[in-house]
């Protein structure tokens, strides 16, 4: 979840020397890594009150510079899925990198032992409880859209509710897809992870990653490969039902829309953590 637009803040510092570790919310960079020039991921300290559902999301930042009359920082905040698992001891975040973007173009330069503000109040659609029970569990994702679904993907409750785990992934290019693959060919040989969940667990998970610009194995956007059945004959699925299937989106403005007119066209209706339903889409993401 990234660069999304100002938020309110009311904490401000009169001081552009005054370091972040000052705010009560800040937390600690553990470490950072570079996937591309547009992509990174970078974990940091877990407040220890702080309890979530995976998929939930939570607003970092860092403080913004000085403001030129009153010499005055605000905190710089956006919306960013936790990408780690609610039981991790750590947070996890996926990023995207805007040259000219109010907080990525700071944040992208962090590292181990800088911090971040984080506040300690997770939100989200993109949780269990939000859907109805089902038999297949679908994850439609682009760009760091993938970064709830890192966590859900690491949630034992994914494997225990469904038989299978369909994550989509659409990127323009290969590297892009990077962060996720690798992290879906960890999930085989992670010992705590196996230990939690079952020898085995990830034989569930049926990953399909598209290109939409650079040559890959699968190219197209995964809206057009739904409605045209390519996905369904690839995988050896009948194709999507009300009475089987589960949804959660998670992409840009137009990519959420298009995926809920595609999701609606096959008869499933969109939940809330109030009214669960068949499939759920992040409407706080933008990336």
């Amino acid at each position: 979840m990234t660069d999304m637009r100002p938020v309110d803040a009311n904490m401000t510092e009169t001081s552009s020397k005054v370091a972040t570790k000052t705010l009560p919310d800040a937390q600690t960079v553990t470490s950072v890594e570079h996937f591309t020039d547009r992509l990174f991921s970078f974990r940091v300290s877990r407040p220890q009150s702080l309890r979530f559902r995976s998929g939930e999301f939570v607003m970092i930042g860092l403080m913004g510079d000085p403001d030129p009359k009153t010499g005055k920082q605000k905190p710089l905040l956006r919306a960013y899925s936790i990408a780690s698992p609610a039981w991790d001891e750590e947070l996890e975040f996926y990023s995207i990198k805007v040259p000219d973007g109010p907080l990525t173009s700071k944040l992208q330069h962090i590292q181990p032992g800088d911090e971040i503000i984080l506040r300690p109040k997770p939100v989200g659609t993109l949780v269990h409880d939000a859907l109805l029970p089902g038999k297949r569990l679908w994850f439609f994702s682009t760009g760091t859209g993938f970064a709830p679904f890192a966590s859900l993907l690491r949630e034992p409750d994914t494997y225990e509710k469904y038989d299978e785990v369909v994550i989509t992934h659409t990127c323009r290019d290969v590297a892009e897809l990077e962060y996720g693959r690798r992290l879906i060919e960890d999930l085989k040989t992670d010992e705590l992870l196996n230990e939690l969940m079952g020898d085995g667990f990830w034989k569930k998970i049926r990953y399909y990653p598209t290109t939409t610009r650079e040559q890959s194995p699968k190219m197209g956007r995964i809206t057009t490969l739904l409605q045209d059945g390519t996905v369904f004959k690839d995988l050896g699925i009948d194709g999507i039902t009300p009475e089987n299937d589960r949804g959660m989106v998670c992409g840009s403005l137009d990519f959420n829309k298009d995926m809920k007119d595609v999701l609606e066209g096959f008869g499933l209706h969109e939940g809330s953590n109030s009214e669960p339903s068949e499939y759920v889409v992040e409407k706080a993401f933008v990336g």
